[in-house]
């Protein structure tokens, strides 16, 4: 009601779909932290690994078209995922450590090969598939990003991986005596987490127009801030990407909210900050873990 009465554009439909189009690569990136976090763990990594995806797809989909770019950004993202999910099992580093460590390596990675400067390409079809409409007017990148979310709600609930990613979050020497293979879903969590990064990845390329290595900047803090103020707790076990989608139109609606009623972008940190530590406040398990596995 505070931003429509300051800026009556706010409620405008044209406002609504600009919300929907800024907020879907976020979404993406809040579902793929969802998986990860339901299990207990953390993934800091999300935000540069779809930078690195990004580029990569940019570098590749004049020679290889949307399908092999897609194929690479994908592939990248789960072998990343895999990799983040393997060291956090078999080394038993706490999943915190090894993707803070990931983010800086992929960062890294992606300055290396993008020598800093933004990679453009000429392939029309990915500009028209992400940034087009095709039904009721709502843009392509919407509707790609509410399915990864009917998707990922239905085998969050309706499947067994679902119900094992629960069980690793209520307790992981409980579902291991009830026979659920730890180690093997914990990596699944991750490389599900990494293969929805780089679907991230190949949407934000489209809708830039190019791979550049500061397109990430931002969506970590906004994704965690986004399952958190959802209900997914850290402490995983509770939630889903269906929470999620509620905490990221809360995030969009807040952010779009302040940007149209002139907030500058440092106070707009501070308050997500202090969001950030509410959501958590209310929804950890202080019982469960004294550290994020």
């Amino acid at each position: 009601a505070y931003f429509s009465f300051v800026n009556p554009l706010f409620l405008s439909t044209a406002n609504a779909l600009n919300i929907g189009r800024q907020s879907s690569v976020l979404l993406m990136v809040s579902l793929a932290g969802t998986m990860v976090i339901l299990i207990g763990s953390i993934d800091l990594s999300v935000g540069s690994l779809v930078t690195l995806t990004g580029i990569l797809v940019a570098m590749s989909v004049d020679t290889l078209g949307v399908g092999g770019a897609t194929l690479i950004g994908v592939g990248i993202g789960a072998l990343v995922g895999l990799i983040n999910g393997s060291l956090v099992t078999v080394l038993k580093v706490p999943s915190f450590l090894v993707t803070l460590g990931m983010l800086s390596i992929l960062i890294g990675v992606s300055n290396q090969i993008s020598q800093g400067q933004s990679i453009l390409f000429e392939n029309q079809f990915l500009l028209d598939l992400v940034n087009g409409s095709v039904f009721l007017g709502i843009p392509n990148v919407i509707w790609f990003a509410l399915i990864a979310t009917a998707v990922l709600t239905f085998v969050a609930f309706r499947t067994k991986l679902g119900r094992y990613l629960f069980a690793l979050g209520g307790g992981e020497i409980v579902a291991a005596h009830a026979g659920v293979p730890v180690n093997f879903y914990k990596i699944l969590a991750f490389v599900l987490a990494g293969a929805i990064c780089g679907l991230a990845g190949v949407m934000l390329t489209g809708q830039v127009g190019a791979g550049t290595p500061t397109a990430g900047s931002g969506l970590l803090l906004n994704s965690i801030a986004a399952v958190v103020m959802g209900g997914t707790a850290l402490s995983g076990g509770i939630g889903g990407p269906h929470r999620t989608f509620l905490g990221v139109l809360v995030i969009a609606i807040l952010t779009n909210g302040m940007d149209v009623t002139g907030v500058n972008s440092f106070t707009q940190d501070i308050v997500k900050g202090f969001v950030i530590i509410l959501a958590v406040s209310l929804t950890i398990d202080r019982s469960k873990y004294p550290f994020i596995k």
